[in-house]
């Protein structure tokens, strides 16, 4: 009854309020009596006047800038895709997008297309939202440095640092003397034109170069600590340095620079002593909540935007102030991490393409088209490598660092990457580089960074020495070791209590490490040891329940299946375990473009692939990147299918080929540890008059009297049935399962899916 009153009602009011819009819409037009109301009429048919209304839709300024949007994003993620699966950073794929969707490529070849994407009228959105993002970036870059590392930096760093900075600046102010006349642009002075220069040779990418850092298991040596000092001190001097180059450049003369300079000054001052403390306090008071409120994060934001308003209005540009702002934020790790993860997103995604592309569309490779040209190309280059390569290498050699460590320093302070790029571009604004010179800039910053790693690879080759990522006192250990790799938390407690079950008696004959592996760009420089920390405090609550000591390892990465596959194997552990994980997209062309991450894999979602419902990864067993850790390990890998697994105490081998026979050597592990009750099922009949199977139960039933049986087929049903804890299959016997499609693979338990030790 009450259903029949709600559709009355609606269908009432439906109508009712339609009657009212019919009449009042019919009514109405007497009202445009006398009104000269002009009703468009061109002669068109209705489908013209309709193409005709698409076509101004698609010209339109906002559809427009989201065409441009999509493209470049979609663009930059692929080229910046492809570049890090050579090991290279992401930026100069980014960068090369740019340049590819610029005049040097897509506006050579493709003119019309270039112009329809890329008209001149809009490029000035493209450039403030770009520089939206320059700001936000700057604002992250300030809140990575720590200043406490710069105040308690040893003595040769400082020397290092300062040596990076004034050895390239001196070489450029040279090689501006000998290009002035011929690629300063007209009306700009000298001192304008090497500043510049000076400061382009200067420039190291912070960022980019914390993140190789990381990526190489630098951050935590000695060196590391080193390199990242060197960088942030000749971050901040590089900046401090370019805001009175910009003063001076937009003074127009050196006297009156300085009162730009003593504003920017006294600005500085404010923010240091005034604004600082300010936001202090502010992160106190909400330190210990749980929930930071949207009023005092609108407070931090605004603090970004005035004071980048305020640098801009002084005259030494915005992204100087979002530096600044985020310098002073407060020093709680918490804070900065809530504001990276809000601004970085955004910014690196999105706005930073924008940037790229807007530098891309200003890059004319096709302006170098003579020898002559590409000479002084090669000069500005070597001038750069000489300044900042060769300069840092032998000022840390000359303070006492080995050769092997002066070099490796020279090749990261080298990296210029986006950093450069900021500089090229104001430059550019102001009148100061022309568009040969900033071309032959742009293809300098693409070469020192994209020559950092293979200069790395190459340091070490000469010096014969590979990085050890296992610890060595797990390397030289005889105990049975047990690696188990985890993605989250939940996955880390589950795969701990699996791997205790194998050594739960043998506490003094085992080991057992827990490896989390994060991808580098999820990570900020300084909070390494907090995400360390955070990431490890589940599972090492769970051991603690559990009783059992775990070793931790863990690693920032480029490339997360690589690094598990080199631990496993340099480790030679006896047994690694891993959860079964899968991307929305993995395999696909838009999965390695967006670069998603990994999630677990829902048990529903294996239940419909196993019964057939959904084919299993693509007509593959396992996802592609768990496929690649079993292909390359040469030890035993376990992976688990976790359903809510918790013990092994009612266990189930299924062996199909004489080959799963190891199968029982994991069987017998878990009967000596937990007293697991095992059922064997010799489901093709292979084992029937086999005698080391025979043998090898006779053994365990011998020791472990009612502990073990031999199933049959007949009684597969019953004993799933049963609500089994765990089944072991092989990972070739698992194959021919799927193949066939059998019927109770939806009433499996949790599943541990070995692949055996490959000979070496």
């Amino acid at each position: 009854m009450k259903k029949f009153k709600n559709s009355f009602f609606y269908v009432g009011i439906v109508g009712v309020t339609t009657a009212i819009m019919y009449w009042t819409i019919q009514n109405g037009k007497v009202l445009e009596a006398g009104r000269n109301v002009v009703v468009p009429n061109n002669g068109n048919s209705q489908w013209e006047e309709f193409l005709q209304s698409l076509v101004h839709n698609l010209t339109h300024p906002l559809a427009i800038l989201l065409a441009q949007i999509v493209t470049i994003v979609f663009v930059a993620r692929l080229f910046g895709a492809i570049f890090k699966k050579i090991g290279q950073p992401t930026v100069i794929g980014e960068i090369l997008a740019g340049i590819v969707l610029g005049p040097s490529l897509v506006g050579n070849y493709f003119p019309e297309f270039s112009l329809a994407l890329f008209p001149v009228e809009s490029l000035g959105n493209l450039q403030f939202l770009s520089q939206i993002g320059l700001i936000l970036f700057m604002f992250v870059v300030g809140m990575e440095l720590d200043l406490k590392v710069l105040q308690n930096k040893a003595k040769e760093a400082v020397i290092i640092s300062h040596a990076s900075i004034v050895i390239p600046f001196t070489l450029g102010l040279v090689l501006a003397y000998f290009i002035f006349q011929r690629f300063a642009p007209d009306g700009v002075e000298f001192i304008s034109f090497a500043l510049f220069t000076g400061i382009a040779m200067s420039i190291t990418a912070f960022p980019v170069l914390a993140r190789i850092v990381q990526e190489r298991g630098l951050h935590k040596t000695r060196l590391g600590a080193m390199v990242i000092t060197c960088a942030a001190a000749d971050d901040i001097t590089a900046w401090c340095i370019l805001a009175a180059v910009i003063a001076i450049v937009k003074a127009g003369s050196f006297v009156s620079s300085l009162y730009i300079i003593a504003l920017a000054l006294i600005y500085v001052l404010l923010m240091l002593k005034v604004v600082k403390p300010f936001l202090k306090r502010i992160g106190d008071l909400y330190d210990n909540t749980e929930i930071i409120t949207k009023p005092v994060i609108a407070i931090f934001f605004l603090t970004l935007l005035i004071s980048s308003y305020a640098t801009e209005v002084i005259g030494i540009h915005a992204l100087f102030g979002a530096f600044m702002a985020g310098v002073i934020m407060p020093e709680s790790m918490r804070f900065r991490n809530i504001f990276i993860e809000k601004v970085e997103d955004v910014s690196q995604v999105m706005l930073l393409p924008l940037f790229f592309v807007f530098t891309g569309l200003r890059t004319q490779i096709g302006l170098l088209n003579d020898a002559y040209l590409w000479e002084v190309c090669g000069y500005i280059v070597l001038v750069a490598v000489l300044g900042k390569f060769v300069g840092s290498a032998l000022t840390a050699r000359f303070v006492g660092q080995t050769w092997k460590d002066s070099l490796t320093i020279g090749a990261l302070m080298n990296t210029r990457g986006l950093m450069e790029l900021v500089v090229l571009n104001i430059g550019y604004d102001l009148g100061v580089l022309k568009p040969e010179i900033f071309a032959m800039m742009v293809i300098m910053a693409l070469v020192t960074t994209f020559m950092t790693g293979p200069a790395l690879d190459l340091i070490n080759y000469i010096f014969k020495s590979k990085t050890e990522i296992v610890p060595k006192e797990i390397i030289q250990n005889n105990k049975f070791k047990v690696l188990f790799s985890f993605h989250n938390a939940e996955e880390g407690r589950s795969l701990l209590r699996l791997a205790n079950n194998f050594v739960k008696k043998n506490h003094n004959n085992s080991l057992v490490t827990a490896m989390h592996i994060l991808p580098i760009n999820e990570l900020n420089p300084y909070n390494i040891d907090e995400y360390e920390e955070d990431s490890f405090k589940p599972v090492l609550q769970a051991s603690e329940e559990l009783h059992q000591k775990v070793t931790t390892l863990f690693k920032s990465s480029i490339d997360v299946e690589s690094d598990l596959i080199e631990v496993s194997n340099q480790g030679d552990f006896d047994l690694v375990l891993m959860g079964l994980s899968q991307s929305i997209f993995e395999g696909t062309l838009l999965g390695k473009v967006l670069g998603f991450t990994t999630r677990i894999i829902s048990p529903e979602t294996l239940l419909n692939k196993f019964t057939g419902k959904e084919k299993l990864f693509d007509n593959s067993p396992f996802d592609e990147r768990t496929g690649h850790v079993l292909s390359r390990t040469e030890v035993p890998v376990g992976i688990l299918v976790d359903k809510n697994f918790t013990d092994a105490k009612r266990v189930f081998v299924l062996l199909l080929e004489e080959s799963d026979l190891f199968l029982m050597d994991y069987a017998k592990q878990l009967i000596h540890n937990v007293n697991s009750n095992v059922t064997v099922l010799d489901k093709a009949g292979n084992f029937k008059n086999n005698t080391a199977l025979a043998d090898c139960i006779h053994k365990i039933e011998h020791k472990h009297p009612n502990h073990i049986k031999l199933a049959t087929e007949r009684k597969i049903e019953k004993a799933l049935l049963d609500e089994q804890d765990l089944m072991i299959i092989s990972v070739e016997s698992w194959k021919k399962l799927l193949d066939h499609q059998s019927s109770w693979l939806n009433k499996t338990p949790s599943l541990l899916i070995i692949k055996n030790k490959t000979l070496r």
